[in-house]
């Protein structure tokens, strides 16, 4: 009886206090099946895996001197919040780490777990549960050394309590990856009247204006629930080549990396060097894509 107590309970602080927005969930729900289309309505999300995977690789690769040739995130274990399919679980798995790929949306994960299937390697390193990340938060505390979070900030119900539960199941000096849309005038043209309304490279609906955050806000929320941000960089989509590429302005599309303080909240002097040849390396990673 207690743990039937236990597990009421527990439901209904998930119902009531969740980051899932139930009217993004509808808009998904539709498109669950197409998430492997590369020339379908995720096209972008398939090549923006040419500048992201290396970001996230190269980032990692930097702050620590553990190289696993063939394998370099080997021993990695990594958080994939808001999964989708698995376009960006995939190629992280196949850099050797450990994935777990976590979306509310049930046809989503089994898509995932459908295209896993087919690569026996995959199937070993990728587990994908149908779960919101505030519900994962209990039985994962400091679990993960990795977690990345591309594309599903700005589809979030409450993001400062996104932020605080990555911080609860990160392990201290943890890395967080973000990618996301800046709040924008320009944003708001390009995002969604031309990408939308216009040229139709996502589905209309997809995105609200008013949900995009900006880099200033994200980096607030993220040092208010002890995070240190170490790498702020812009992203450009060209959607004639149907490829991005990394540059200054931040005005449209941005990635962050940030790291969770240590246990003590102290950094050492190699912990301070390693960030700051990884933050010389993100700023050009990519670059010739």
């Amino acid at each position: 009886q207690l743990s039937l107590f236990r597990f009421t309970v527990k439901r209904l602080f998930s119902t009531s206090r969740s980051s899932v927005d139930s009217e993004e969930m509808k808009k998904f729900q539709l498109l669950a099946h197409k998430w492997w289309d590369e020339e379908g309505e995720y096209s972008a999300l398939h090549s923006m895996n040419d500048i992201r995977v290396p970001f996230i690789r190269d980032t990692l690769l930097n702050m620590s001197s553990n190289y696993h040739l063939g394998n370099p995130l080997s021993g990695v274990k990594i958080l994939d919040v808001g999964c989708g399919g698995g376009l960006l679980s995939e190629p992280l798995g196949r850099l050797g780490a450990s994935v777990t790929g976590i979306d509310p949306l049930e046809d989503n994960i089994r898509t995932a777990d459908q295209h896993k299937s087919f690569d026996p390697v995959l199937a070993k390193r990728i587990q994908y549960k149908s779960s919101s990340l505030e519900e994962i938060v209990e039985e994962s505390m400091e679990t993960f050394d990795v977690i990345v979070a591309s594309e599903v900030v700005e589809h979030v119900a409450d993001l400062e309590m996104f932020i605080r539960c990555c911080s609860q199941v990160l392990k201290p000096e943890g890395s967080l990856f973000i990618t996301t849309i800046n709040k924008t005038q320009l944003s708001y043209i390009l995002g969604i009247v031309v990408a939308e309304k216009i040229l139709g490279i996502v589905p209309e609906g997809t995105h609200e204006w008013e949900k995009f955050v900006t880099p200033e806000e994200l980096e607030r929320l993220l040092e208010s629930n002890g995070f240190s941000v170490k790498t702020v960089n812009g992203m450009l989509y060209n959607p004639f080549w149907g490829s991005w590429s990394w540059m200054e302005s931040t005005s449209i599309n941005y990635a962050v990396h940030a790291v969770k303080s240590g246990a003590q909240g102290q950094s050492s002097p190699t912990d301070a060097l390693s960030e700051m040849e990884s933050e010389q390396h993100s700023a050009t990673a990519g670059t010739a894509v």
